[in-house]
């Protein structure tokens, strides 16, 4: 997974929006929009976080900078714990040609020490949105980890694997009926990326434009 092949993956199969949200990390964004823009993609930067409860969550922006500084934050949250690259595979940060620019040390699917709790006002703080990342997954999840809806969240979109999921959820956390859904490929890996089998209403093609069409019903 490169970025000019994941924007050339996302040409070929059809999808008019991509976004990238690695692990911790933000560093790949600046390579994968140029690669997107090259082939007329819509490009959301982000980042899914790890939170210090192991909750992954997705963290979306309308622009690049405000991206690569929330980066440079989470960075300074982020425990130093050395990659194994043997285990885990290489860390690598590249351009829009897929060259080779450098190489995050650290884990990258580690835990930072940010609280979930946190997570919304902090990414405001940068103009984005966060999205509680595949929800009602049994490991690294809203529910999977906490096994609740803390009474105090604002979020107002949560991500799911599929549709089919979402009704039965809503009836189980109320909290839900008021939020918007995004089901994901979560691609990890080319083959995994979806064909554009879901949709997103939206009255523009901006950053700002997607961003209010996820957490807001149209």
């Amino acid at each position: 997974m490169t970025p000019a092949t994941i924007a050339g993956m996302a040409k070929i199969i059809g999808l008019d929006l991509i976004a990238l949200t690695d692990h911790n990390s933000c560093k790949n964004c600046p390579a994968i929009q140029k690669a997107a823009n090259a082939y007329g993609i819509l490009f959301l930067p982000g980042m899914e976080l790890t939170t210090a409860e192991e909750v992954h969550v997705l963290c979306y922006f309308p622009q690049l900078n405000a991206a690569m500084n929330f980066d440079s934050y989470v960075s300074s949250h982020l425990p130093h714990i050395p990659n194994k690259p043997a285990l885990f595979g290489e860390q690598r940060i590249c351009d829009e040609e897929d060259q080779i620019l450098g190489q995050e040390n650290r884990l990258l699917i580690s835990a930072t020490d940010i609280p979930f709790s946190s997570v919304y006002d902090l990414v405001q703080q940068f103009d984005g949105i966060m999205v509680p990342a595949h929800i009602n997954k049994p490991s690294t999840s809203l529910l999977g980890n906490l096994g609740f809806i803390p009474e105090d969240s604002r979020f107002s979109c949560a991500e799911t694997k599929n549709d089919a999921d979402w009704p039965l959820l809503q009836q189980q956390f109320p909290y839900l009926q008021h939020c918007n859904h995004l089901c994901s490929s979560d691609a990890h890996d080319l083959n995994a990326i979806h064909e554009p089998i879901y949709t997103l209403q939206t009255t523009g093609t901006t950053p700002e434009d997607l961003l209010t069409a996820i957490q807001t019903r149209i």
